[in-house]
């Protein structure tokens, strides 16, 4: 037998440097191919164009968000099976990342200026929360996930109607995260209590207000 290897504070903070750059300022790529992949594109107007890409600009910092929490959280899970949940969803979410990425290069646009104030922000949440016991993890992913969900349906109502590409995009997108929710909430997460929801909510909302055009 192969005796598991210990891994020390150094190879810790290594790994998490490591995912932070891949995530914050490269361009990790999808396991799973672009929705949008068969999707014929179709020429938006310039106001059309720039409101396309301000949606996914902000599901683009959705994405980072969702990277730094899960890592944040797994990074000090107690239990082995809370930690492969959620790296498991780490890496849907790093798919939506690669297709919103994706997505704003074909609008001609970019990402959020403040990705890395976003990632570092969201990953301290991750493992404040994690720090507190599984089940309050758990409970942070639920609610993120029922709120990112939430925007999501408020971005599908308000797309351009021609942009089918980036419909396409968020249409998986919400699916994955309503599961991920589900799985979460049968892996034991607790009810945050409130103000947490509602102070998640106001965060959110500034970064949506922000990414929109930076």
């Amino acid at each position: 037998m192969t005796a598991a290897r210990l891994y020390t504070p150094l190879d810790q903070f290594l790994t998490e440097t490591q995912r932070a750059l891949e995530t914050v300022l490269g361009n990790p790529p999808a396991r799973r191919p672009n929705p949008a992949a068969q999707t014929p594109e179709v020429e938006l107007t310039e106001p059309e164009r720039r409101h396309a890409a301000g949606l996914m600009r902000i599901n683009h910092v959705g994405e980072i968000c969702a990277q730094g929490l899960y890592f944040g959280q797994a990074a000090v899970a107690r239990d082995a099976q809370t930690r492969g949940h959620l790296l498991d969803a780490a890496q849907e979410e790093t798919d939506h990342l690669a297709w919103c990425a994706d997505r704003l290069r074909e609008l001609d646009s970019r990402p959020s200026l403040f990705n890395p104030l976003w990632y570092a922000g969201s990953y301290a949440l991750g493992a404040l929360a994690g720090l507190r016991g599984d089940g309050w993890s758990l409970g942070f992913v639920v609610e993120t996930e029922h709120q990112v969900e939430a925007h999501l349906d408020e971005h599908l109502q308000t797309l351009p109607e021609a942009d089918l590409r980036s419909r396409d995009i968020l249409t998986v997108m919400k699916a994955d995260e309503a599961r991920h929710a589900a799985h979460a909430e049968r892996a034991g997460a607790r009810v945050l209590p409130p103000p947490i929801p509602a102070l998640m909510a106001g965060a959110s909302n500034l970064m949506k207000a922000i990414a929109y055009r930076l």
